[in-house]
């Protein structure tokens, strides 16, 4: 069975960088976009993905509350936030609502890091 994920960002050049990243992988399936945290909390009601990849400043709904939001309605659910902002207290503060991995959008190997969380997840999940 695939890992479905959902990708939340107000960007949508990152969503669909993201998504074109994602979709390389034959066992993993973006079963859906949200452009904030409003919209990403009712698709994570109705789609249950396996993986959200989040980021942190977003309208409406920052990634942080979003986080606290689906860690409360899916606990399942495994977050990944990626974002512009990294710094150690952000990391502190992603893992306290429930977000297992935070990746920075800057770097060298800004996809790298990404695709190897993600996959990370996946693997916990098989291995489960």
């Amino acid at each position: 069975m695939p890992l479905r994920i959902l990708v939340v960002d107000d960007s949508e050049a990152i969503r669909q960088a993201v998504r074109s990243c994602i979709e390389t992988h034959t066992n993993w399936q973006v079963c859906g976009e949200a452009e904030n945290g409003s919209v990403a909390i009712d698709m994570v009601r109705e789609l249950n993905p396996d993986v959200v990849v989040l980021d942190l400043s977003m309208s409406v709904v920052n990634g942080l509350e979003l986080a606290r939001e689906i860690k409360a309605h899916s606990p399942r659910t495994r977050m990944i936030m990626f974002t512009a902002n990294s710094c150690e207290q952000l990391i502190t503060e992603a893992e306290s609502a429930g977000i297992s991995k935070v990746v920075a959008k800057s770097g060298d190997s800004i996809v790298h890091h990404l695709l190897t969380a993600i996959k990370d997840l996946f693997d916990e999940r098989n291995a489960a």
